[in-house]
């Protein structure tokens, strides 16, 4: 099996935060996340090592919360990239395998690219290879230095390059796959002879030439994928170029989504043909959305919902963590959460699942059944649950379990006082 090798041990200064830079979010998953996910995604990895440094215990609390493969190594004190994959050593010793490195800032990658990427390894009986692709502005990049046969003979950091080697477009793209038992050697042997003084991992492409092993360059054609994050306009750059990978994908599967630039899905969602997504709607976390649902506009779906086929989730509709039957609608200005509502149910608007409890910090579940009907500005106190066919009507406050086909309504009677405005403008 595969294992990888995740450099997290950065502070990030120019994000400008207290929040350790691989921990900002795009879509409620961190970046470390995202690659994580995408090694494990391949299939091939049993093992991720993690490396931290700036808060890591805030990280290693992370990882260790949401990820049971990965495991965190401190890097302490930092003194660059070869010596953070140095930190491993111990833990594979006797490992005999693949080992992918990759930066725990670049939440673009995919599972299918570091798929194809370490089958390209192996079918060329690589020792060492690393991704590169092409920029036609190369700036702050590492550029891969090709012999005249055409065989990477090393990376030169941008600080560190000639004016001629700054004409180069061929880049690094910062993931390397190594065959360890061979390239091991090589993180205790690296030197800090470089304008930063640190141990470079871009290095061992030289210490492999120089080692007669096989290296090699997997070319990846889509260079957003290797997109990294140093600042919060990268960060909100990242999230434009996965939403709209996300969009794309939907539209080819047979989704309508009347503006892409105004709609935004999370990478997880799983939608149906002919479904609608209006502007302005904003998906995140894991959601399913069935057939010929209606969604939006400005709708917001927050995580764990599931829409069966020929739902209507309208404009300024919340919903998070419920799974909605078919053929019901919740067309406006409505909170729907920690709830499971029936199929042609019609819930008016203003309606609001009250489901937390402020003192005990607890949520509870909404329960609706088939047929139901809430009138408009109505709160549904949960726990609770509406039977089938069950009317509520407007203005009410539900406490209580409502059996079926029965009325419930707790506004109080309408006073009418006549002349009393006429009275108040005339004293």
């Amino acid at each position: 099996m595969l294992k990888s090798v995740i450099l997290a041990a950065g502070k990030g200064t120019r994000m400008k935060s207290e929040t350790p830079k691989v921990l900002h979010t795009i879509f409620d998953k961190t970046l470390v996340g995202y690659v994580i996910e995408a090694v494990n995604g391949t299939g091939l990895a049993d093992e991720n090592f993690v490396i931290v440094g700036h808060q890591a215990e805030r990280v290693e609390e992370y990882i260790k919360e949401n990820y049971s493969n990965a495991r965190t190594v401190l890097q302490s004190p930092q003194l660059g990239t070869g010596h953070a994959v140095s930190m491993v050593l111990p833990y594979l010793n006797d490992f005999d395998g693949e080992v992918v490195i990759l930066c725990g800032d670049t939440p673009l990658i995919t599972a299918d690219t570091l798929k194809e990427f370490v089958e390209y390894h192996k079918a060329n009986k690589s020792d060492l290879t690393v991704m590169s692709t092409i920029f036609e502005n190369p700036t702050n990049y590492g550029r891969i230095i090709r012999g005249d046969n055409g065989k990477v003979e090393g990376i030169v950091e941008e600080k560190d390059a000639t004016l001629e080697q700054k004409g180069i477009k061929e880049v690094n793209a910062g993931i390397y796959c190594l065959d360890w038992k061979k390239v091991k050697p090589a993180f205790s042997q690296l030197k800090t002879n470089n304008a930063q003084g640190e141990y470079y991992l871009t290095d061992i492409i030289k210490w492999g030439n120089e080692q007669g092993l096989n290296v090699n360059a997997y070319i990846l054609k889509d260079n957003s994928e290797i997109y990294g994050i140093n600042s919060k306009a990268n960060l909100a750059e990242a999230t434009k170029f996965l939403n709209r990978r996300t969009v794309n994908k939907h539209l080819a599967n047979g989704v309508t989504i009347i503006d892409p630039d105004s709609t935004w899905i999370s990478p997880e969602t799983e939608i149906e043909p002919d479904t609608i997504i209006y502007p302005s709607t904003y998906i995140e976390g894991n959601n399913k959305i069935g057939k010929n649902c209606k969604i939006g506009p400005f709708a917001h779906l927050r995580g764990g919902v599931i829409l069966d086929d020929e739902v209507k989730i309208g404009n300024f509709v919340e919903v998070k963590k419920a799974h909605i039957k078919s053929n019901t609608n919740a067309c406006h200005l409505t909170y729907i959460g920690d709830a499971e509502i029936g199929s042609h149910v019609n819930i008016g608007a203003g309606t609001i699942t009250a489901n937390y409890n402020p003192l005990t910090k607890e949520k509870s579940k909404t329960i609706i059944g088939n047929n139901v009907k809430i009138g408009s500005n109505s709160v549904l106190v949960a726990p609770v649950k509406v039977e089938e066919g069950a009317n509520v009507g407007a203005l009410s406050v539900i406490t209580k379990d409502l059996p079926s086909w029965a009325l419930a309504i707790t506004r109080a009677p309408l006073r009418v006082i006549e002349n009393w405005v006429s009275k108040k403008l005339n004293k």
